[in-house]
């Protein structure tokens, strides 16, 4: 039975409201112990490199063969600095960032952007195109950054909701903006290579916020992305 009773001089609504803006932030976190970055990148290879060689052996893999022997290290170091590059904050991009001297004051869009993620669920890959808008509240960033962005946002494990409103998080932190949409249209093959085994389909989601909810402003962004 809930109370409207005092807790360290906050109210039980209070706490509660508090707890529930806690659950809604760190939804959008992938999910890391708190120990995660204690081990340096070499460290982990070099564990990742044993424990993959012994999946290897476990399958019936021969790694003395010379395709296969060096097979561990190459997936270890593909893990750590390539694919699950953006598990570690050091890596996360710095924007550059410019004052918008000649006052645009209308969406600018970046269509088509690569991404290449895995799913989390079965660490095979997430392949598909990221769709980026915003509206500037008097700086603009480095165009080459939005891609960078959601490069790093998309390399770690994922699920394609997370990974979208973790790149419109990203870009209004970075922008100082609310008015931010992300759309990202991806083919997952944990659905096409295993499964359903259906190769036709793809995923779509989407963020919006700040002006971006608005209906007109909405469609005006949906058509530019065709």
């Amino acid at each position: 039975m809930i109370k409207n009773e005092t807790v360290n001089d906050l109210t039980l609504e209070q706490v509660v409201t508090d707890l529930e803006q806690d659950h809604y932030n760190s939804a959008f976190d992938t999910p890391l112990r708190p120990d995660a970055f204690e081990m340096d990148d070499e460290a982990k290879m070099e564990i990742i490199a044993k424990h993959f060689a012994a999946i290897m052996e476990t399958l019936g893999m021969d790694l003395e063969d010379d395709s296969l022997k060096d097979t561990p290290k190459r997936v270890a170091k593909m893990y750590v600095k390539e694919i699950f590059s953006g598990l570690n904050p050091a890596n996360k991009p710095k924007p550059t960032l410019f004052k918008n001297t000649f006052n645009y004051n209308q969406m600018l869009v970046e269509r088509n952007i690569a991404v290449f993620s895995n799913c989390e669920h079965h660490f095979v890959p997430i392949v598909g195109k990221a769709h980026v808008a915003y509206i500037s509240n008097g700086q603009v960033i480095g165009l080459s950054k939005l891609n960078r962005i959601v490069q790093y946002c998309s390399q770690r494990p994922q699920v394609q909701e997370r990974l979208t409103m973790q790149i419109a998080n990203m870009l209004k932190e970075a922008l100082g903006t609310d008015d931010v949409a992300v759309i990202i249209d991806a083919h997952h093959h944990c659905v096409s290579s295993r499964g359903i085994r259906d190769a036709g389909s793809t995923t779509l989601t989407a963020e919006y916020s700040g002006h971006f909810l608005n209906t007109e402003t909405k469609n005006e962004f949906l058509k530019y992305i065709g």
